[in-house]
């Protein structure tokens, strides 16, 4: 008898996550003076190492308030409960000198009589993921009304240790990949605090808190300690996740009348679960009895056979689990409900249930999927149903790789890149509408700007790394918002770090050959077969540079191209002019050296060993030769097998030049690795093509922009959107209908193709202007009217 599904298919014994907390605005006495509440720990504890510590505070209520404001934080991070109900969780993600901090109201939790406030807070010391930077396990509480100030971090505040968890580390070694999410959980009943957040709870065998210091904003005070921020971004969601299958069971299992499961003393079981699609979620899992028993989840974004590949991630048969993984280990007491305090990544789960002298009830396994609270409101519909495919796998893949930062990949790194957060910045504007996490990413760069003025590669994160092209590529992505929104100030403050990335640039000019050759740090382009990992240098994705670059220095073209309007914008018309000259000298020396008149096409070096597609879709992305010679280049790249190819991180950029050159109708013939993806079964789309490490990474998401910025052609045609451009390449489809949220409103475009003519019917928002090209005509648009046009 195999396992049934009931086991699977229970309902959710707690709340969702309630939509109606939300993150308010800080009061200007918090972002100005200092604080009342005291940063508070365990007196005892080491603050530095690994532990999970629970805060409480109780109190009584005559009445319940209005509105209870309180600001929250902590050192690694919290989960806050009230009234045994979840509450929230954070601190949205920074630095140091950029520490979040939350403000919600807790009203609606509160309620007459006795109340209590609880936190689990968490510091996975050395073993922290990569993303998480850490002065030393703390928590923080500050009330905004004066009559709840009893409320604030103090003394008066209990805590106790959970020495429940332990870390589970190795899973790095065992992948063979770099793993940086931190470490996994034991987690054993026998020791955890059960109904810790519970009011009734008895915690009379708790100890006062350690005051730390009290709490201050940024710019107050003398010291450099948490230097407080308000939090920029919406919560995250945590919401039921759809229902999980069962694939495979090792055993046969006696089971309850009502569907819950019973594992026999001395039992040892696998279950192979399939969600049937990728997700971030958090498992729950509630056992009664079983003491002694373990249960080891095994999570997975594919399985893998005995070669180690991953082949059609629907196909199991002949192939195993790979992945991290947590253990539970019940006390034999009645409803524990087991979870892990961070979010995990799979598609399958390996469920290893192994038990010793007494039996272990399973009463319900469920999750809640997690996430930044994107909603999807650009549309795009045609004709060709593996298209549609695309976009709901992109779309998926650009929310798993989105929290309170953009992630690169959620099952491996969960870091913030400046080479994928731009594609996933286009994505999120154009798909949602919401500019808020780009913004939060653009000052986050800017934030991490380094004394040499250079932006990391990748922030926030204790361990630094530095890409210079990635610092040029941040320039990038404040100019795609200065073009997408009117936000003038904001886009105006980094003007200072525009500025240094350049002159950092500048510095590394070859004086004889005016290139961009070798320099210090990690020059990432892509991660080609033909620049493998370097063992000895400790880095790979790097193209040759002996003699100087013209993938780097095209780079550097691309990038003053687009800095000098930015800088005529705003006032800086003696910079706009020193980069246009520098550019033009720049492009002068990578033509000089890097041309080859024989083959028409730039070499990669001066010595014109090897040529890449990067470096010629870079020459025409920086405008290296004329208008009317662009597609040739471009066509001669991508026909000439002994170029170089781009993977799916720099075909972003090829899309780019398809559109540039007026070759766009040949953006859905270039669909054809995501094609491939879909018919391996990813869910999501991958780092790059099999052998792949991360089936999820957010570079490869792109054509949820170039759906509707390439094929629609829908494009801002000035700063802040206020003028667009519809120059829309429909290919070989029929049809197609594309809609995407604008500042003001919607952009429509739709298309037909009906005997032998081309229709077209826009709409743009009231009071927006714009031009349509199409077939080398151009038509003026206005907002006032839907416009019909015929070719």
């Amino acid at each position: 008898m195999s396992i049934p599904l009931a086991l699977l298919l229970f309902g959710l014994c707690t709340p969702a996550f309630s939509q109606a907390v939300k993150n308010f605005e800080a009061s200007e006495e918090r972002l100005t003076y200092g604080w009342p509440a005291q940063w508070i720990s365990h007196p005892t504890a080491s603050a530095y190492d690994f532990g999970v510590f629970h805060f409480r505070k109780s109190f009584d209520l005559d009445t319940i308030p209005h509105q209870v404001l309180v600001n929250l934080s902590a050192d690694n991070r919290y989960r806050l409960w009230i009234n045994g109900a979840f509450v929230v969780a954070g601190p949205s993600r920074g630095d140091i000198l950029h520490w979040r901090f939350e403000t919600i109201d807790i009203a609606p939790f509160l309620r007459a009589g006795k109340n209590t406030i609880a936190a689990q807070v968490w510091n996975y010391g050395l073993d922290r993921p990569v993303f998480q930077i850490s002065l030393r396990t703390a928590f923080l509480l500050q009330a905004e009304h004066p009559d709840f100030q009893y409320l604030n971090t103090g003394k008066d505040w209990l805590v106790i240790q959970n020495r429940s968890y332990k870390p589970l580390t190795g899973a790095r070694e065992r992948l063979n990949a770099y793993l940086v999410t931190g470490p996994r959980l034991e987690i054993d009943g026998k020791n955890h605090p059960w109904g810790w957040e519970q009011p009734d709870y008895d915690d009379s065998a708790w100890v006062n808190a350690r005051n730390i210091r009290n709490a201050h904003p940024r710019g107050n005070g003398t010291e450099f300690t948490w230097e407080l921020v308000p939090r920029e971004i919406p919560l995250m969601y945590e919401e039921m996740e759809g229902l999980i299958q069962q694939r495979r069971d090792g055993a046969t299992i006696p089971f309850l009348q009502n569907g819950l499961m019973i594992i026999p003393a001395d039992t040892t079981i696998e279950i192979l679960l399939d969600q049937t699609y990728l997700t971030n979620a958090y498992p729950y899992l509630q056992v009664s009895q079983g003491a002694g028993s373990s249960i080891k989840l095994e999570y997975a974004e594919a399985m893998f056979d005995d070669k180690g590949l991953k082949g059609n991630r629907n196909e199991i048969e002949g192939k195993t689990v790979q992945g991290y993984f947590d253990r539970f280990l019940p006390d034999g007491g009645r409803r524990r409900l087991f979870t892990t305090p961070w979010f995990r990544t799979w598609r399958y789960i390996n469920m290893t249930i192994t038990t010793t002298e007494k039996p272990l009830l399973i009463e319900k396994f469920y999750s809640k999927r997690t996430g930044y609270p994107f909603e999807e409101k650009a549309v795009f519909q045609c004709d060709q149903p593996q298209i549609s495919d695309v976009w709901d796998v992109g779309w998926r893949t650009a929310e798993l790789c989105a929290g309170e930062t953009y992630y690169d990949c959620p099952y491996y790194e969960q870091l913030q890149y400046v080479g994928d957060t731009r594609i996933q910045a286009l994505i999120s504007l154009y798909v949602s509408g919401d500019d808020r996490l780009m913004r939060k990413a653009i000052r986050t760069y800017d934030d991490s700007r380094l004394a040499n003025g250079l932006t990391m590669s990748r922030h926030p994160a204790y361990l630094g790394q530095i890409i210079p092209p990635y610092s040029l590529f941040w320039i990038h992505m404040v100019s795609d918002y200065w073009m997408h929104r009117s936000d003038d100030e904001f886009v105006k403050s980094m003007l200072p770090g525009i500025r240094t990335v350049l002159e950092w640039h500048q510095e590394q000019i070859d004086p004889e050959t005016q290139l961009l050759g070798t320099t210090k740090f990690w020059n990432f382009v892509d991660w080609t077969d033909e620049w493998p990992w370097d063992p000895v240098r400790d880095e790979g994705g790097v193209p040759p540079t002996d003699g100087g670059s013209s993938i780097l220095s095209l780079q550097l073209a691309y990038t003053l191209q687009a800095a000098i309007p930015l800088m005529e914008q705003f006032g800086e018309e003696h910079l706009a002019d020193e980069y246009r000259e520098w550019l033009s000298r720049l492009k002068a020396a990578i033509r000089e050296h890097c041309w080859d008149e024989k083959r028409q096409l730039f070499a990669d070096t001066p010595d014109k060993e090897t040529y890449s597609q990067h470096a010629n879709i870079m020459a025409i992305l920086s405008n290296m030769v004329p208008a009317g010679e662009q597609a040739a280049l471009l066509e001669r790249s991508m026909q000439e097998e002994d170029l170089i190819q781009v993977t799916f991180y720099y075909r972003f950029y090829l899309m780019q030049a398809l559109f540039q050159t007026g070759m766009g109708n040949r953006y859905l013939q270039a669909l054809q690795p995501w094609f491939d993806m879909l018919d391996l079964g990813l869910t999501t789309f991958a780092e790059k093509p099999d052998p792949t490490r991360s089936d999820c990474h957010a570079w490869s998401a792109s054509p949820n922009y170039d759906l509707l910025a390439t094929v629609a052609g829908i494009r801002p045609d000035g700063p802040g959107f206020k003028e667009v451009l519809i120059q829309p390449y429909p290919g070989d489809l029929e049809q197609f209908t594309a809609s995407m949220p604008h500042p003001d409103g919607t952009l429509e475009v739709a298309y037909r193709k009906e005997n032998g003519k081309d229709h077209f019917t826009i709409k743009l928002p009231e009071g927006i202007t714009g031009r349509f090209v199409y077939d080398g005509q151009e038509k003026a648009l206005s907002g006032k009217e839907t416009l019909e046009f015929e070719f």
